[in-house]
């Protein structure tokens, strides 16, 4: 089954991550794989083999799917003799020669989705800092998982035909309207957040699209990135404050970049530059 590719990335950068603040010197994992109850292994770091690639591990046995059916992480300081788990995949454990091995569940709204794993090749308790860590690793990737799960939904909310070469409002489309300069709103703020370049350019594009259709923003003043998402906040109704807040900005930067667009569109209050954002094809 094929692996999402951003996904997977995700997991391969928390286990850099795992390796870099434990110190285990094996790490390994992978996705829960798309209406299974089983994780595959797609992403090894510091193996010397290939046992453990592209193993199936199914919730409930072994370590891995222990994590993934309690939906919390474990450990066994021996791998082969614990009693703790089932010993399904003893040969590929051994093959690659762990002993100690801990297993951390992703989980994203409350639905495991990967898991990552560490290792070592000696018997000996990893500890509570080392286990904390993995921890932390796990929770890094759990939130960048979000970051393309709200833009996906952002993008789907937002790519109906109507909505992508917006033409003049439709009064009895206002409601939907509304909606769409919401979405278009919400993905300007969300789009700095997303470590993905690839991402977060297909989420500046579909701002484009939302905007002013496949011709872009009409000649004129050119607003910098900042002060479109300002602006696409104010049309959603934020405050400053609420700007500042979605935004990850202090409150008197929100101001210099409105007072900067507000001169660049020659407009004197908030809903003046709104507008003529609008008009200029910057807004939707």
């Amino acid at each position: 089954m094929a692996v999402d590719a951003a996904e997977a990335a995700q997991i391969r950068s928390a286990l850099v991550r795992l390796r870099r603040t434990t110190g285990l010197p094996v790490a390994f994992g992978g996705l829960v794989e798309s209406g299974r109850r089983q994780v595959r292994i797609s992403e090894l770091s510091g193996t010397a083999t290939t046992a453990l690639s592209a193993l199936a591990v199914t919730a409930g046995n072994g370590l891995g799917g222990r994590a993934v059916a309690l939906s919390r992480p474990c450990a066994v300081t021996d791998y082969s003799v614990s009693r703790q788990i089932s010993h399904e995949y003893d040969l590929p454990v051994a093959a690659e020669g762990l002993r100690s091995v801990l297993a951390v569940p992703v989980v994203v709204r409350r639905r495991v989705r990967g898991v990552l794993y560490g290792a070592l090749r000696s018997a000996q308790p990893l500890g509570d800092r080392t286990l904390g860590a993995a921890v932390a690793a796990a929770r890094d990737a759990e939130q960048a998982l979000v970051l393309r799960d709200e833009a996906d939904e952002l993008l789907a909310a937002a790519s109906p035909p109507s909505a992508r070469t917006p033409a003049a409002p439709d009064p009895a489309g206002g409601a939907a309207w509304e909606q769409v300069r919401e979405a278009h709103a919400a993905l300007r703020a969300l789009a700095p957040r997303i470590a993905d370049p690839a991402l977060r350019d297909e989420l500046l594009r579909a701002c484009g699209l939302l905007a002013a259709g496949d011709d872009g923003p009409a000649p004129g003043p050119r607003l910098a990135p900042r002060e479109v998402d300002v602006l696409a906040c104010v049309a959603a109704g934020a405050t400053n404050g609420a700007v500042a807040e979605r935004l990850g900005v202090g409150p008197e930067t929100v101001k210099s970049y409105l007072r900067s667009a507000m001169r660049k569109l020659g407009a004197r209050t908030r809903t003046e530059a709104v507008a003529a954002a609008r008009r200029t094809g910057w807004l939707p």
